[in-house]
């Protein structure tokens, strides 16, 4: 695949995205734009307690409001079945998700859904939701995952058993789950140790902070077929859960894609939908529910909050020995962490023969956590790069010649089983070492930090149509939520493969009803898996054209080729014939058999991993604690740059949430378990005068496995950021900061409780 990259026409190019022109006029459609003839308002009614026991509830005076079509509580959503679903990775119990949609026996986390009402108008549903009568017990709550851990803490779940453990405990804690991954002798590995450093490490909850709120419109028939529009990264998962929880079959449920204003990992869950559905039912006409931004923060998933401690051993010249990672995750309040992507990813970019991880998934009083970008793969890079920037220190070496003479490549041993099988990790270490930024001096208060990351990416299932239209145009069909360009790269590969001009191709997202199964847009897998589909259904109907270019030459199919957007004859013994052109052949389709049409599905395997090292500069004001960033450039090895526009704005995307990741985000709760920051006012998200100029190096180390070499480039861009900051501040102060987030506050009391001991030193 080297040999091919830099030889295409129109794959790696950088035309005008599809969806830009709709999207700066202001007439995209999103979520919270559809309506329907006769739709009424819902809103939903969220516990003001971080923990509760619902005695009573009482909707009659809501029920009896004028205007009042609709009234629902957990009685109204089918119970489900108590068990785990799916691969370990990804297990769903649709027992705790039914109970997040809708509390049954108690809150669980401020925000949670109490009951729902749909109403003529906003005003008269809000007025209803204030007739409703609930009669709580406080229980005692728990928000920090080390308290919840704790011997005596309160119980979210009393029945709740930790899986993992062998034998299982008698006693029920908040601990859903214990994971363990070991590869070589660890004893042994720190025994060769010149140096060990052991450290620890906590992270603080922060929100993907998509500008578009969570909304839905669903209409239900009198026979109970539903349609749903929705603000979602995969409105097939939306179908399925619908469905699952309502108790539906699968095709009584008709989901369409709205436009989507950010997700980052947020809207691969349900939190409307099965609500809105049930009001329609019960009221009989189409219901809307848009959440507030105060919602969205105290109601739908942020990431876990951590607590870590990473051990790790390295010889004098600079190999590795030994790494040893204990995570524990704030899951919120049902389990779910993505602590087993933190326990896999976390030593994932070097080759460490001696390794262990331990995770545990832990309920705490707080929305359910989701995924966000790479999730729990930043959170455990943030405490790993800090430790290996330590070690490097330690040894007197350059910390990215630390990372070089540890990069894993193909054939090195994953702590969960297989052996690499691509590489990428080795090359984006060496274009930060060969970056004229990274031997740039240094003034006062300043210091470099750097940091590397590792993120699995994904393939699966996904579907693809493809149509050529009397004029030749292209028009290319996905179940894939475009969320990070999908639409303008799928268009590229269809073109490339056809070989007809990109301008001459068109690419929308199709709604439930009219393609074949796709997955989320999640996990880095659309422009690979989404793609493979594509180049397989345009290959087809290339095959189809040759066999009709065949039929009006009167010769054999296979002595027809297909080459620069034609079908010719093989050699000159086929015939002389001129290259007929694609628009030719669809000219003629009516008369060579009919329309020109194909789909294929694929559930894709092969995918590589994604790889970014980081460095940057900042300079921090040791009066204030202000940490201005002066400079960061990241390198990603993208596998083949599709449209390498998209790419970049991933990695300088990732970067940036990175960076508010880092210096100022997190949920900041009250004594009574109450959210004081669910708004961006308080909840600080950078802005554009927070941003240094984000230079980006995009390393392009193809994936065999894929027709024009992808890897998946939305996530692991986010991984490094954290650590690189901290290592920055470490160095331009001499204060090591392992919380995040490292904000002005900390940092001024950090060095406080320093400088005495730095001036005695």
């Amino acid at each position: 695949m080297n040999d091919v990259v830099g030889r295409f026409k129109w794959v790696g190019t950088r035309p005008i995205r599809p969806d830009g022109v709709p999207k700066v006029t202001g007439k995209a459609m999103y979520a919270a734009d559809y309506t329907m003839p006769g739709a009424i308002v819902g809103k939903i009614l969220r516990s003001p307690h971080a923990h509760a026991r619902i005695r009573r509830l009482d909707t009659s005076k809501a029920e009896r409001l004028p205007g009042v079509k609709a009234v629902i509580t957990a009685k109204d959503v089918p119970e489900q079945k108590f068990e785990y679903v799916g691969p370990e990775r990804v297990a769903v119990n649709f027992w705790h998700v039914t109970r997040n949609v809708m509390a049954r026996e108690k809150v669980l986390y401020e925000g949670h859904a109490v009951a729902a009402v749909a109403a003529i108008d906003a005003a008269t549903a809000d007025e209803a939701l204030a007739l409703i009568d609930v009669d709580y017990e406080v229980l005692p709550h728990v928000i920090d995952v080390d308290d919840a851990m704790a011997e005596n803490a309160p119980l979210l779940f009393e029945d709740m058993i930790t899986r993992g453990v062998e034998p299982a405990p008698t006693k029920p804690s908040n601990i859903s789950k214990k994971l363990d991954f070991r590869i070589g002798d660890i004893d042994a590995g720190f025994a060769q140790a010149d140096v060990v450093v052991d450290e620890e490490f906590k992270t603080a909850a922060v929100h993907q902070g998509y500008i578009e709120p969570h909304a839905c419109c669903v209409r239900v028939d009198a026979d109970g077929q539903t349609e749903v529009w929705s603000s979602s990264q995969g409105h097939f998962v939306v179908r399925a859960l619908t469905a699952k929880l309502l108790n539906k079959p699968v095709g009584d449920v008709r989901c369409a894609p709205a436009e989507i204003g950010g997700g980052f990992g947020g809207k691969t869950v349900i939190y409307l939908e099965p609500v809105a559905a049930l009001l329609s039912q019960k009221s009989g006409r189409p219901v809307k529910i848009t959440m507030t931004r105060d919602e969205v923060f105290k109601a739908t998933g942020p990431t876990s909050g951590s607590s870590m401690r990473v051990k790790m051993g390295v010889t004098k010249d600079g190999k590795i020995t030994a790494a040893e990672g204990i995570f524990k995750f704030q899951a919120g309040a049902f389990p779910g962490s993505p602590v087993m992507n933190a326990c896999l990813c976390a030593f994932a970019p070097y080759a460490i023969e001696n390794a262990h991880t331990t995770g545990y998934d832990v309920v705490c009083n707080r929305p359910k956590s989701a995924a966000y970008r790479a999730p729990g793969s930043p959170i455990s890079a943030f405490a790993v790069e800090s430790v290996v920037d330590i070690l490097a220190k330690k040894i007197g070496m350059d910390p990215l010649e630390l990372r070089r003479r540890n990069a894993a490549g193909p054939g090195t041993p994953m702590i969960y089983g297989p052996k690499l099988a691509h590489g990428g990790y080795l090359e984006t270490v060496e274009a930060c070492l060969n970056h004229p930024d990274y031997k740039k001096p240094l003034g006062k208060n300043q210091g470099r930090g750097v940091a590397s990351g590792y993120w699995f990416n994904g393939g699966g299932e996904s579907s693809a149509s493809v149509q050529i239209g009397a004029d030749g145009t292209v028009l290319v069909a996905t179940g894939s939520v475009d969320v990070g360009g999908s639409r303008a790269s799928q268009a590229l590969m269809a073109a490339e493969t056809f070989g007809v001009p990109y301008e001459q191709v068109r690419c929308i997202v199709a709604d439930t009803a009219s393609i074949g199964y796709t997955h989320v847009t999640g996990g880095s897998r659309v422009t690979f898996a989404t793609g493979m589909a594509v180049v397989e259904t345009c290959k087809k109907l290339i095959d189809d054209m040759r066999a009709r270019a065949a039929m009006i030459w009167g010769v054999d199919p296979e002595g027809v080729v297909w080459e620069d957007g034609c079908a010719k004859p093989a050699s000159s013994n086929v015939g002389d014939f001129k290259p007929m052109p694609l628009k030719e052949i669809a000219a003629k389709a009516a008369l060579t058999g009919g329309p020109l049409t194909a789909a294929s599905s694929v559930n894709a395997g092969g995918q590589a991993p994604g790889f970014s090292t980081q460095f940057c500069d900042v300079e921090v004001d040791p009066e204030t604690g202000k940490v201005t960033i002066l400079r960061f450039i990241v390198a990603q090895d993208a596998g083949k740059a599709i449209h390498p526009s998209y790419v970049e704005g991933q990695m300088q995307g990732g970067v940036v949430q990175g960076i508010g990741w880092a210096l100022n985000e997190e949920y900041i709760y009250d004594k009574q378990g109450r959210l004081d920051n669910a708004g961006f006012l308080d909840y600080r998200c950078p802005v554009a005068s927070d941003l240094p100029m984000i230079d980006t190096i995009v390393v392009e180390v193809p994936n065999p496995t894929h027709p024009y070499g992808a890897k998946g480039v939305g996530e692991v861009n986010i991984c490094p950021p954290m650590a690189a900051i901290a290592n920055a501040i470490e160095n331009a102060l001499g204060v090591r900061l392992a919380e995040l987030p490292m904000s002005p506050p900390k940092i001024v009391a950090a060095l406080d409780v320093a400088q005495p001991k730095l001036a005695a030193d």
